[in-house]
């Protein structure tokens, strides 16, 4: 087995298979709970001898369960782990070290870690990168509010925070792995994706990547009025008060069953408003300080122009989120209007796209309406805000699907990562592409990834970065295609894109 030194201790990490060592759940902070809990991250004390990395970490509290991956187990409090991918041998390239790869997983800021199966980083290791994946507080623990009362703040957006010490890690320590910690890039999709954005802007994070991938970031931030307000349900929901100290005394079960109980009383409540549509109760807050505002309007007055962006959501977003039983059904013209109504739609958004899709059942419409306003829209706005201030952007879409008109699968939200981390032969994610790869796939997964290695060695994917007023845009099929749209619409539809003018992303509220 490898052994590596690391600032904290050495680690033993795995034999290596198929050219690749991989070290699995290094701690890079110390466990958030106790006196630390709610707090910022701690750097990690040092160990003694050789620490056995060869499993993955505990995952932070949460109560899905996702297909191949572990669950958490109430009581494991060591959360803040990350794992390696490096090319074995000698650990250092032909040409010096390798550019690194930094994955920041989504799902709702509420699930999910760094160990699922469709982020081995193996097959992009051997493309040439070191790869590194992470595990981060979700929930409440890492995004809930946490009233003053008096005492030592706790802050806001402890999840980014725990991404920006396990960067700060990787500055430190990758070159031990081969990695070149002047050449990394921070990379994310869905909740992820917008974590990656907001880490482009925030001070605290400056100098720690110097490239970003964001595929189907989803926006906008909440406000500070909207974290406070979901912090009381949850605190009802767990029968403690809303103050600091009650909260830091229920325990992470109860607090992740409150949670739960103030999502189901949003789906079971057609007036609830937007929760009641996609009730996903934690993200990022817009707190003006740590992060000053919403990560696109930062990024459009230049913030980031330093770093290179890559840019990808797909085509059929929330069929996913659909199909899974994560959203509510609209079956109906009222419900379309009341859903539109609750996201403060202009009217021309919700006519456009019913006359974009004449025949088509209401639902698919609203399907085709909420991808574009949760993911499609708001990565395109990121990907313009970057190119307009300065900023190198390339965009993409990921536009396969598998079958006709009723597909067994869509290009939805999550099915392009498998592809982009060339982990196609995984079992779990057989839902997500429709059953087993075929050559085609196969060969659409070697030219995503090769996009992925190129960009995260030179900044280069492939194709041609958007400018100030346009740009090529890479579709992702199993035959791909790389054309310039109309002028000033980035999407390869412009017409869509021009139904969204007159909508206005803003910091979300109570």
């Amino acid at each position: 087995m490898s052994v590596f030194e690391t600032t904290c201790g050495r680690v033993r990490g795995n034999d290596p298979d198929r050219g690749v060592v991989a070290v699995l759940g290094i701690p890079y902070a110390e466990p958030p709970f106790g006196a630390d809990r709610f707090r910022a991250p701690r750097p990690r004390k040092p160990w003694e001898g050789i620490r056995d990395c060869v499993a993955f970490g505990p995952v932070p509290p949460q109560s899905a369960q996702l297909p191949g991956a572990p669950g958490w187990s109430p009581g494991d409090e060591d959360v803040l782990s990350l794992n390696v991918w490096t090319p074995a041998a000698d650990g250092a390239a032909p040409g010096g070290a390798r550019p690194v790869l930094v994955w920041i997983h989504g799902g709702a800021y509420t699930f999910g870690s760094g160990a699922q199966p469709d982020f081995d980083g193996a097959a992009l290791a051997r493309a040439g990168l070191v790869v590194v994946t992470l595990n981060y507080r979700l929930g409440f623990e890492g995004f809930g509010h946490v009233p003053a009362d008096g005492a030592d703040p706790c802050p806001p957006n402890r999840g980014l925070l725990d991404q920006i010490a396990a960067l700060t890690w990787v500055r430190e320590n990758i070159a031990a792995f081969g990695g070149d910690p002047g050449n990394v890039t921070a990379a994310g999709q869905s909740s992820g994706a917008t974590a990656v954005a907001c880490l482009m802007v925030m001070d605290s994070a400056r100098g720690l990547f110097r490239r970003a991938i964001a595929h189907s970031a989803v926006g906008p931030c909440y406000s500070p009025e909207l974290a406070g307000h979901l912090m009381e349900k949850v605190a009802a929901e767990a029968g403690v008060p809303a103050t600091a100290a009650a909260l830091a005394a229920a325990s992470p079960e109860a607090l992740v069953k409150a949670s739960d109980a103030v999502v189901d009383g949003y789906r079971q409540d057609p007036y609830s408003g937007r929760h009641h549509w996609d009730p996903v109760i934690y993200g990022p807050v817009a707190d003006g300080v740590q992060l000053p505002a919403d990560p696109v309007s930062l990024i459009a007055a230049g913030t980031a122009p330093g770093i290179d962006l890559l840019v990808c959501h797909a085509t059929q977003e929330y069929w996913l989120l659909d199909a899974v039983g994560s959203c509510a059904k609209v079956t109906t013209e009222e419900q379309l209007n009341r859903f539109a109504a609750d996201y403060g739609l202009p009217d021309s958004v919700t006519r456009g796209y019913r006359g974009l899709m004449p025949g088509v059942p209401v639902g698919d419409v609203h399907l085709a309406l909420y991808g574009d306003l949760m993911f499609g829209e708001y990565s395109s706005r990121l990907a313009d805000a970057h190119a307009r201030a300065g900023g190198r952007t390339f965009l993409s879409r990921f536009a396969r699907q598998r079958g006709g008109s009723q597909p067994v699968a869509y290009a939805w939200h999550c099915a392009d990562i498998p592809f982009a981390f060339g982990n196609l032969g995984e079992e779990s994610i057989r839902f997500l592409i429709g059953g087993a790869p075929t050559a085609a796939d196969h060969h659409l997964s070697n030219r995503m990834a090769a996009a992925w290695a190129g960009f995260a060695a030179a900044g280069e994917p492939g194709w041609e970065p958007l400018t100030a007023t346009g740009g090529p845009l890479r579709t992702w099929e199993t035959t791909d295609t790389t054309r310039a749209p109309a002028p000033g619409h980035w999407s390869d539809s412009g017409t869509v894109r021009a139904l969204w003018r007159s909508f206005g992303y803003r910091p979300l509220l109570p």
